[in-house]
């Protein structure tokens, strides 16, 4: 899933490349990919871009007063096209393509989800508050409204909720995912099951530098990348996210996992839980 580093460098990328240029038509082609209908996406043909911006995970651009507003999901992307074809595409459950925008130099976007399961999101508002998931996001942790106090008080709030858990809901801070959640825990030495309001002092200070750490690293790394190839960086630069079974880079021991029913986490025993196994959920064993 694109999380905040790799959803600010496709900011980045298409804020050059859509400067100046103006939407010919955004064609569906998985009518159930477009959430709003007032105003219609006919309402953006021949409007010029004002400028391309991040909300979270969410992707807006901005024309003529108007927000075109996408959620990639867990399987979206975005991929750029020096020339799209003349005919719009049709609609098809076998095509990866959920839509496409046009611009005035006959370049233009094609938005895509792989996989059956079909999450990704389009929205076309006056207002990125419009979007219920933009309305309801927490503080974006690279921004300077975000302080250690602020931190303080999101764990404070939170109770006994697990870290991991808390790091990930976006109403609590915006841009964090599976993969970076797991990336700061590691960083952090923490395990994600460990209670939200347990932490002292120096053990939320630690939390706060992990995360600005991690994902500044994540977002000067991916700038200038390609879009076709940030996926491929962001899996490289991961240090335990998706490499169960492998050595961890920082102690040697094997990277485990925590399976669920539509995710898993990954982490390493000795940096993160005094050498201790976490209990995977979903098996209901402890891992060997």
């Amino acid at each position: 899933m694109p999380e905040l580093p790799e959803v600010q460098a496709l900011v980045d990328d298409l804020a050059d490349r859509l400067d100046g240029r103006a939407i010919v038509a955004v064609q569906l082609a998985a009518f159930s990919a477009l959430k709003t209908y007032d105003p219609p996406l006919s309402a953006l043909e021949g409007a010029l871009v004002d400028g391309v911006r991040r909300h979270g995970k969410f992707l807006d651009i901005e024309a003529a007063g108007l927000h075109l507003v996408m959620h990639l999901a867990r399987a979206g992307w975005i991929r750029w096209r020096d020339e799209v074809p003349a005919a719009p595409p049709r609609p098809s459950n076998k095509s990866p393509l959920a839509a496409r925008i046009v611009l005035d130099s006959g370049a233009g976007l094609d938005v895509t989800e792989a996989g059956t399961k079909k999450s990704l999101a389009v929205y076309v508002v006056r207002s990125p508050a419009d979007v219920p998931g933009i309305a309801s996001l927490g503080p974006d942790p690279l921004t300077p409204a975000f302080t250690p106090e602020v931190l303080a008080g999101i764990l404070r709030d939170a109770g006994r909720k697990q870290l991991k858990g808390v790091l990930r809901h976006q109403g609590t801070i915006a841009g964090i995912g599976n993969a970076y959640s797991d990336e700061i825990l590691h960083t952090a030495r923490m395990s994600p099951f460990k209670p939200a309001d347990s932490l002292d002092e120096s053990e939320r200070q630690l939390l706060y530098d992990a995360i600005r750490a991690t994902l500044g690293a994540a977002v000067a790394r991916a700038s200038g990348t390609p879009a076709s190839e940030l996926k491929a960086e962001k899996k490289a630069q991961m240090a335990v996210h998706g490499r169960t079974g492998q050595a961890c880079a920082v102690c040697g021991d094997t990277v485990r996992e925590v399976s669920f029913a539509d995710s898993s986490l990954q982490y390493c025993a000795t940096c993160q839980t005094g050498g201790k196994p976490l209990a995977d959920r979903r098996m209901s064993r402890l891992l060997k």
